[in-house]
Order: structure tokens, then C-alpha cells, then sequence
């Protein structure tokens, strides 16, 4: 039979509440009384429950992390930032797979919610409409990372999105390719179009003509589709590049272009975003925009808690962006010497 605080508080002579007090260290005991009560626990074996401490002090010492897909790695890096982040200072994380759609993360945050953790950090891989969220969000405090979310999030922690779709351009352009097309494209995603309008405003400018634009969702099945599509432009010389919107999507591509037997980067040059643990080691190795997920994921936990050691202080850090880097590797080369100006469109 389990010991209770009322078991405790009858060996101790003294009140349940004067046992709660102890144990929740919300309420001042003198030392005697405590004494009292700590050598009753110890005479019964009481052990006190966690649950119920952090809950009489109005935290579970617990916040949730939603992201749109755990089996991509640059998720894995982030939640491990964010679980390193909040193990150090004395927090669990509690993970939700959403799968990229809406449905899953308002099911995800309903049950987090209804769970009491402290906030949760969210990577939205499809949200829903604003007024939905923040009825689901209401009295939680949350930090939004990887996507934007705007006034409905503490703080926004993101990448420079539109910087990588900068970069991007430059190299393609740089290299002599003047026919790209983008795939993934995804408009119900902040960080889809802000990547998107990076890399068109910088082609046009600096090709003279705008690349295609295919959308898409960010998954590797999606690359795969949209390239095999392309494959006959990319044989008449109609498309020599590829950026895809993120490295799951460019190792779809390269798996259709390989299967139509060509060649990359000699037939084709692809490049991807975010820098994932595969891009480094597929082969040839690909060509992409780096972000740093593990950094992402730490200052979006940090940024939470800030928040819930003072939600009636300062907001907090409101929209960080961090920067990016391309990373240039064996799947970019000069274009094909064939083709001429025709797109290849029938």
C-alpha cells in the first residue's frame, strides 16, 4: 500500500498543508517542523511525487516540441538543440511528429495543452488558419522556430531564407547557367516563398529571364516527381540547374535524374537547402545552403524559457534570423555546352 502526505503528515503530528508547504518550499517552516516531517518520510519511505511538486508550484518543468518531420535529419538536429538546451536547465521535452499537415498539429498542440506542459516550440510544417492556432494557443506560451508565425508566437527564431535563394542564384549564375528551375515550392510556407522570391528577384536580375518555379511539398517524393518531369527539358539543354527548396527534394531529383541516366552535375547541376547529414554523404556530395538546426533549435528552447521564468517581463527576443552559408560541394558545374535558347516546352 502506498504512503501519503496525510500518512506523513499523521507520524509528523502536523497538517497535510504543513507537509505541502515542505515539499513545495512555497511557504515558509521552521526547521524544526521540517525535521519533523523529513524523518517521518524517511520512517514511512514516502516519495514524493515529481508531477505533484512541479504542479504545486504551477509548472511541470515539461515543454512540447512540434516538427513537420522527425525522419529528416535537419529536424533530428534541431529538437536535439532544443532537448540540449532545455536538459541544461532543468526542462523535459515532450516531441510531436505533425507529418506537414494542419490537421495533426492542431491535434498535437490540443494535447499538449491539455498535458499542462509550461510552452511548446513549434516548427509549423502546415499551419492553420491564424484565428484556429490561437484559440488551440490560447494561455500557452509559444516560440516559433524554422517558420514564420508571426504575432501569435513569445519569439520567432528563423534562417535567412531569402539569403539562400541569394546565394543560390549567384553560384548558378556565376557558374554560366542561364535555364534553372526551382522545385518544392510550397505557398502555404513563409520560409518556401521567401527562398523562392530570394532566387527569382536574383535570377531575373542577373539572367535576364525568370527560372520556373514548380510547387511542391518539402519532401523527397516531391523532388523525385518534379525532376522526372523535367528530365526531357533537361535532355534538350532547356534546364541545366536545379535548386531545390530543401535537401530531401534535391535527393528525390538526383535519384530521377540518375534513373534517366544522367548525369549530374555534367547533364545537370542541382542544389539543395539545408545541409543535412545525407547531402554530405551522397555521392557525388551536394551542393547546398547550410543552416544551422542544432543553434536554431537551442535558441528557440532558450527564448521559451526566458518567456516562462517572466511572462509578465520583456517579450523576449521577438524575430531573430540567422544567417547562411552555401556550401559547395560535387553537384554544381558549368552547363552543358549543348542546347540553345528554346525552354524545351512543347
Amino acid at each position: 500500500m502506498s504512503v501519503s502526505i496525510s500518512d506523513v503528515a499523521a507520524r509528523a503530528g502536523v497538517s497535510r498543508a504543513t507537509v505541502s508547504h515542505v515539499l513545495s518550499g512555497n511557504r515558509p517552516v521552521s526547521q524544526r517542523v521540517q525535521s519533523r516531517v523529513r524523518e517521518a518520510m524517511r520512517d514511512l519511505g514516502y516519495v514524493p511525487s515529481r508531477t505533484a511538486q512541479n504542479l504545486a508550484r504551477g509548472t511541470t518543468r515539461t515543454i512540447g516540441l512540434l516538427v513537420p518531420d522527425i525522419g529528416n535529419s535537419f529536424f533530428a538536429e534541431l529538437a536535439k538543440g532544443v532537448e540540449q538546451a532545455s536538459i541544461e536547465r532543468g526542462f523535459n521535452v515532450l516531441l510531436g511528429n505533425t507529418g506537414w499537415t494542419s490537421e495533426r498539429e492542431l491535434f498535437y498542440l490540443e494535447t499538449l495543452k491539455s498535458q499542462a506542459v509550461d510552452g511548446v516550440v513549434y516548427a509549423a510544417g502546415a499551419p492553420a488558419p491564424t484565428s484556429r492556432l490561437a484559440e488551440v494557443l490560447a494561455g500557452v506560451p509559444m516560440v516559433a522556430v524554422d517558420e514564420e508565425l508571426g504575432e501569435l508566437a513569445a519569439a520567432t527564431i528563423v534562417s535567412d531564407n531569402r539569403a539562400g535563394g541569394v546565394l543560390t542564384a549567384h553560384h548558378l549564375a556565376g557558374l554560366g547557367h542561364r535555364r534553372a528551375a526551382v522545385l518544392g515550392a510550397s505557398p502555404d510556407l513563409v520560409s518556401s516563398m521567401q527562398r523562392v522570391d530570394g532566387f527569382v528577384a536574383t535570377w531575373t536580375e542577373l539572367v535576364g529571364r525568370a527560372p520556373e518555379v514548380v510547387e511542391g511539398s518539402f519532401e523527397e517524393e516531391s523532388g523525385y516527381r518534379a525532376a522526372a518531369a523535367l528530365v526531357p527539358r533537361v535532355r534538350a539543354g532547356a534546364v541545366t540547374a536545379l535548386f531545390a527548396l530543401n535537401d530531401l527534394v534535391a535527393l528525390g531529383a538526383l535519384r530521377a535524374l540518375r534513373e534517366a541516366a544522367l548525369t549530374v552535375p555534367v547533364d545537370c547541376s542541382v542544389v539543395g537547402f539545408d545541409d543535412i547529414w545525407a547531402a554530405r554523404h551522397v555521392s557525388p556530395g551536394l551542393t547546398t545552403v547550410r543552416q544551422d538546426a542544432v543553434g536554431m533549435g537551442a535558441l528557440a528552447a532558450e527564448a521559451l524559457l526566458r518567456v516562462l521564468r517572466d511572462p509578465a517581463g520583456a517579450p523576449g527576443p521577438g524575430r531573430q534570423v540567422l544567417p547562411v552559408d552555401l556550401t559547395v560541394r560535387g553537384t554544381t558545374a558549368p552547363p552543358p555546352q549543348t542546347g540553345g535558347d528554346d525552354d524545351g516546352r512543347d
